[in-house]
């Protein structure tokens, strides 16, 4: 083989470089005296420094969450996605907990309700995006709902019109209103009289 300055090289059987022909013989006893080739990587490494490159490049790690040793190449992904002490949030409160508490956080907290102020009801969290799609109220449940008819407006079969559910309060509440009128007229009419002696 020839350089780019036109000398001959010769490829070192030990490192596998191109090394010029005139060097070639002191370049094989520095290479093989101070040199060896990495059994993982490939890389040449001085001897003196195989064991810190090992320990730096290749040497499983131990994770500081978990306690467990991970391998180097696998230990991005194990931080980021599998250890089970790795901090997630949860999907409802957004609380940071370590992963191996999250099914259990997370089954207590979708438990908890919250109104919906569409259609007044209490809804589970886990259950707020499919409500959300029923919702009589929802935007997104309000081109289905106007393509049916109110069931207040439904009749009953027999040609009459159901009673609607609040019949039965409205006249509680008529009759609240009476009782306080009432109340109040006698009270101003009881404090109006004039004391005697003036």
């Amino acid at each position: 083989m020839t350089t780019e300055t036109g000398e001959i090289s010769i490829i070192c059987n030990h490192c596998d470089r191109d090394i010029p022909a005139p060097n070639i013989d002191l370049h094989r006893v520095h290479c093989a005296r101070n040199l060896e080739k990495c059994k993982i990587c490939g890389d040449m490494v001085p001897k003196k420094h195989a064991e810190e490159h090992f320990a730096n490049t290749h040497a499983p790690v131990p994770c500081s969450m978990c306690k467990e040793t991970i391998a180097r190449e696998a230990f991005d992904n194990h931080k980021g996605e599998i250890c089970p002490k790795r901090i997630v949030t949860c999907e409802f409160c957004e609380f940071p907990l370590p992963a191996v508490d999250l099914a259990e956080h997370q089954e207590v907290c979708g438990n908890r309700t919250e109104l919906c102020y569409q259609c007044n009801s209490y809804v589970r969290l886990r259950e707020t995006y499919s409500h959300q799609t029923k919702c009589p109220g929802s935007v997104l449940s309000n081109v289905e709902s106007s393509r049916r008819i109110p069931r207040a407006a439904e009749g009953d079969g027999n040609g009459r019109r159901r009673r609607d559910g609040n019949g039965v309060s409205n006249k509680r509440l008529f009759f609240t209103i009476a009782i306080t009128g009432i109340a109040i007229l006698i009270g101003s009419l009881f404090f109006q009289r004039k004391p005697e002696g003036s």
